[in-house]
């Protein structure tokens, strides 16, 4: 049973996810995309190209796209050149940014030549072995990292047994990333004469402790001759790129009609009037707070996550987010923070106004 322990609190880092926000103080989408790979990492090789380029072009044109199309997003790289990432990091880029939407984009590889077609994931348990064998591939980048055993906690990418213990896992992102990973599928399947391969859900390392939606995108696969001459012409990468943008362009309609989002000409966003009118009619009244961890589920009072503090919480993004003293002085807040560091050490100060959490 020992054996399990390294893996059990690998899962209960994914419940207990700490970030820092790092959004802008406008009120922007943020999108993180995510080119698979890179640098030492080619990922998947066919006969003539390899993964981390094609994944890097198509990853660099959606996020152009997007960008000239929906100028109230803001777009993040994890990569924008050829350098290796490590699979934690790059779901922490994601977290820093406090993050909408998360894509990962990358190429689908088989031992079987006449495999072709595109295919959307989101995180969840594998019921295949087809899947299985999928995330197993994408996750063993982890054993080209720096003291990966301790990053990952114990997880092995290629033991069954590390990704039986992902059952324990509760997502609250599940709908919203399947909803988008349909979306996505659709377009994809316009890009090709040939079939897709649907959505499915897989243990992806990459997927696993990013705090919003997220999808991991397979292009089509390398290994297939007629496949791998559209991935690596421009005027494919050109046609997925567009699709992944036509995806996102619905979801992000979808996103703004339930947030009764609205917008002028230039995609400017126009705030609700009521809520205006009752942002200018309160006296402002700013606190700071130190946050030291996020949770799917509320904790109980006593709970070891918590280590012993006294600890306050809000709601945001169906998440709670545990904070620890309040003080409108900002040296007094920071010199709480700097006392929970050695607990918690990725904590951050985290400011409100009128009970409601802004921006610092």
């Amino acid at each position: 049973m020992k054996r399990y322990f390294p893996i059990l609190s690998f899962i209960l880092s994914l419940i207990a996810i700490s970030f820092v926000s790092a959004n802008s103080a406008d009120n922007s989408f943020v999108l993180v995309l995510d080119a698979g790979h890179g640098g030492r990492d080619p990922g998947a090789i066919g006969s003539k190209g390899k993964e981390k380029n094609i994944n890097l072009a198509v990853t660099l044109l959606t996020g152009k796209y997007i960008s000239e199309r929906h100028p109230d997003v803001k777009v993040i790289y994890t990569r924008r050149t050829d350098v290796f990432i490590g699979l934690d990091e790059r779901a922490n880029v994601a977290n820093r940014s406090n993050a909408d939407l998360f894509i990962s984009v990358h190429t689908n590889a088989s031992t079987s030549k006449s495999l072709r077609g595109p295919e959307v994931y989101t995180f969840g348990v594998s019921r295949t072995k087809e899947n299985l064998e999928v995330a197993q591939r994408e996750n063993a980048v982890i054993l080209l990292e720096d003291n990966y055993e301790e990053t990952y906690e114990g997880f092995d990418p290629n033991s069954i047994e590390s990704y039986i213990m992902f059952e324990f896992i509760q997502n609250k992102f599940v709908e919203q990333s399947i909803d988008f990973a349909f979306m996505v599928q659709n377009q994809l399947k316009t890009c090709v004469k040939w079939a897709g391969y649907g959505v499915k859900q897989a243990q992806y390392l990459v997927l696993r402790k990013s705090a919003m939606p997220r999808i991991l995108v397979e292009l089509d696969f390398i290994t297939n001759s007629e496949a791998e001459k559209i991935l690596l012409s421009e005027a494919g990468q050109k046609k997925y790129a567009k699709a992944i943008c036509d995806a996102f362009t619905q979801y992000k309609t979808d996103y703004d009609r339930k947030n009764r989002i609205t917008k002028n000409t230039s995609g400017k966003i126009i705030e609700d009037k009521k809520v205006e009118k009752n942002r200018k009619d309160a006296g402002k009244k700013i606190v700071y707070k130190v946050q030291i961890l996020a949770s799917a589920r509320k904790l109980v009072k006593n709970s070891k996550l918590l280590k012993g503090y006294k600890a306050d919480y809000y709601v945001d993004k169906g998440l709670y987010k545990y904070t620890v003293g309040e003080s409108a002085d900002w040296e007094e807040i920071s010199e709480i923070r700097a006392s929970l560091l050695k607990d918690f050490k990725d904590a951050f100060i985290v400011k409100f106004e009128n009970g409601i959490r802004v921006q610092n």
